[in-house]
């Protein structure tokens, strides 16, 4: 898989998710397999007015090369200046852009899945990246569209062709779906279709190395994109490097070794965080995930949940059946799913799919992804 001068085998990405893929999940990952390994999406606004958060969320390890960042932004002026100071001062070899997220208080601003509607704003927003990113590859992730009614995948996959973009991500949801349904790998074909002189990424559904095999065979996709599969589970990047190399083995830890992976990433939380509490309260939403499928009664899970210091996490941890083998079935849905009855969007959003208007406060300080 080839991303303007990158050059990634296998042809795997790690989605940027708001909370998760932080530095040291991160390297969790990057350990087990090959890739690209995408940060936490950030603000254009608090990135331009170098918010402390925001410069602290950016940190890379020094084993992190090449070094993908996300951004979110709306303003096609502020977007052009946060790509141009990334660009500038060396702080990452890749940018994407966010079209895809689509939480309520990302779209209601116009922000997210909400975005590619406005099809001159999409190109206005890409061109400014473009401009401004000098030698580094720019990516877009996107969705289906808001819902059936308002599809936009097309659209956006064609703009972003012709407006130099090296490569697009999607997401087989509209944002209406939110994580919840069935992700439509027909799309991603369609898009592969309609733009074939740029990569088109595949993301929706990966619950396995397998899953992944099966959407570029099926939709003849140039690479993968891995979000909620791996929550819980880096091991998931090993598997895929093996199933991309034609190795059919496997990942299949003890739960031994599975406690080792989550004292390690609360540990590296802690060098995130700079705060022990404060890492090991972030810790807690993974615990669950790691331990899925193990059996591990429920009063040592809520110890291990309600952690709060490193060493009491250990002191859990080391009370685990160390050598109960790996639990079949596990290669299933993991994380946040379900549907949204209506997605938030701007008074007016849908009256004219052409204007140029960036909404009001648009570009305020929002997390999310």
């Amino acid at each position: 898989m080839k991303i303007g001068p990158i050059e990634a085998w296998p042809p795997v990405v790690l989605a940027p998710m708001a909370g998760i893929t932080n530095a040291a999940f991160r390297v969790l990952c990057r350990e087990q397999g090959a890739g690209l390994f995408v940060c936490e999406m950030i603000t254009t606004r608090a990135l331009v007015e170098r918010n402390p958060k925001t410069l602290r969320m950016i940190r890379f390890a020094e084993s992190e090369r090449p070094r993908s960042l996300q951004l979110y932004g709306v303003d096609p002026d502020v977007v052009g200046r946060a790509v141009r100071m990334i660009s500038e001062e060396d702080l990452a070899d890749h940018v994407d852009l966010n079209f895809g997220c689509p939480v309520p208080k990302v779209t209601r601003r116009g922000g997210g899945s909400a975005l590619p509607y406005k099809r001159n704003l999409l190109r206005r927003i890409l061109k400014a990246a473009v401009a401004n990113a000098g030698a580094l590859p720019v990516t877009m992730k996107m969705r289906k569209g808001i819902d059936d009614d308002h599809l936009t995948y097309l659209d956006a996959g064609r703009i972003a062709a012709e407006e130099g973009v090296a490569a697009i991500a999607l997401h087989a949801r509209t944002a209406k779906q939110h994580y919840g349904g069935v992700a439509d790998w027909e799309s991603i074909a369609r898009l592969k279709e309609a733009v074939p002189e740029i990569p088109v990424l595949g993301n929706g559904d990966i619950w396995s190395a397998d899953d992944a095999l099966r959407m570029v065979a099926r939709t003849g996709c140039d690479g993968v994109v891995v979000g909620r599969g791996c929550l819980g589970r880096p091991w998931l990047f090993r598997d895929l490097e093996n199933a991309f190399n034609g190795n059919p083995e496997r990942a299949r830890p003890t739960l031994g070794e599975v406690a080792g992976m989550m004292e390690r990433h609360a540990a590296g939380l802690t060098e995130c965080f700079d705060i022990e509490r404060y890492a090991i309260a972030d810790f807690r939403k993974h615990v669950g995930w790691y331990l899925k499928g193990f059996e591990v009664g429920s009063v040592l899970r809520r110890e291990l949940a309600t952690a709060e210091s490193l060493d009491g996490l250990r002191e859990g941890l080391a009370k685990l059946e160390h050598d109960q083998p790996w639990p079949p079935n596990t290669d299933t849905p993991r994380g946040k799913s379900g549907e949204r009855q209506k997605v938030q969007l701007p008074d007016g959003w849908l009256d004219d799919p052409w204007d140029c208007v960036v909404p009001h406060e648009a570009e305020s300080d929002v997390s999310g992804g």
